[in-house]
């Protein structure tokens, strides 16, 4: 009986109306009067908020807005934002192209470049004023002393890669976050980049899977000539699928942090010989 009673009243408080009047101040005439309880205010301030959620629910769903959270960009629009981030990189590569040209025009005309020592125009675009000027008569001292001392020297000798003729390409911009240590099981390279930073193939090749797993994301493999085999893990959009063919230096993924291994946006890149993993550093500048 007590709890009927303390139900019933919390009703009538819930639904005991208060007046709410503004009065003239000189007059004391009653300008407006609302009667309102609390169940009013709760029922507008409810149907308030739904009209306000229902309104950014559709904003959301009907306009260019719902691009911009996770899991809601559309095809066209990633593929886009991918050709974008492409089409940067190589505009980059040429404005690079173009002003090592001038520079080396610029050193030529200076004479501290010899025009004899330019073999066609193309080379001026690849090639800096260092290869392009004479040796000194103290580089080539310098020169015959090494040369002379390392003549008898066979560990510098058997420590070179054998890449005889190939130019491995950097597969991407950034800084070194953990070397190659086969005594740990770590059969690569970790470069740590910017996100969506272009990734290159180092060699020319054939790409053999281009694939997803839990542990690594998303992971290219290249297979190249004379045996190489280059692997790139935890990236963030794959560029090329299994069967492809891919130029040294062309475009194969983007940077990323995919993958349960992942630390951060970075590369994990490895080089293999013949089935047997080498240090890519031995190999590639980076």
């Amino acid at each position: 009986m007590a709890k009927k009673k303390k139900s019933k009243a919390f009703w009538n408080n819930i639904k005991f109306k208060y007046k709410l009047t503004i009065i003239n101040e000189n007059t004391l005439e009653e300008v407006v009067g609302l009667r309102v309880s609390k169940l009013n205010g709760m029922s507008v301030l409810l149907a308030t908020l739904t009209i306000l959620f229902m309104i950014a629910a559709a904003i959301i769903a009907f306009t260019p807005l719902r691009n911009y959270l996770p899991g809601y960009m559309n095809s066209d629009i990633r593929r886009q934002m991918v050709e974008n981030a492409l089409t940067l990189d190589s505009l980059k590569m040429v404005a690079d192209r173009q002003n090592l040209y001038i520079m080396n025009i610029q050193d030529i005309f200076s004479g501290n470049v010899s025009a004899e020592s330019v073999a066609n125009i193309d080379s001026l675009t690849t090639v800096r004023e260092d290869s392009l000027m004479e040796r000194t008569q103290r580089e080539e001292e310098f020169r015959r002393q090494y040369e002379e001392a390392e003549k008898y020297n066979l560990t510098s000798i058997t420590s070179q890669p054998k890449a005889e003729g190939l130019i491995f390409y950097r597969p991407t911009r950034g800084m070194i976050s953990s070397h190659f240590d086969a005594d740990k099981r770590h059969f690569g390279t970790d470069i740590a980049a910017t996100p969506n930073e272009s990734v290159l193939s180092v060699l020319d090749g054939t790409v053999v899977f281009s694939t997803y797993t839990a542990e690594t994301g998303n992971v290219i493999g290249v297979q190249h000539n004379q045996g190489y085999m280059s692997v790139y893990k935890h990236l963030g959009s794959l560029l090329k699928r299994e069967g492809d063919k891919v130029k040294g230096g062309e475009a194969i993924a983007l940077i990323g942090n995919t993958g349960t291994l992942s630390t951060g946006p970075h590369l994990h890149f490895e080089l293999w010989d013949k089935g047997r993993a080498v240090d890519p550093e031995k190999y590639i500048v980076f």
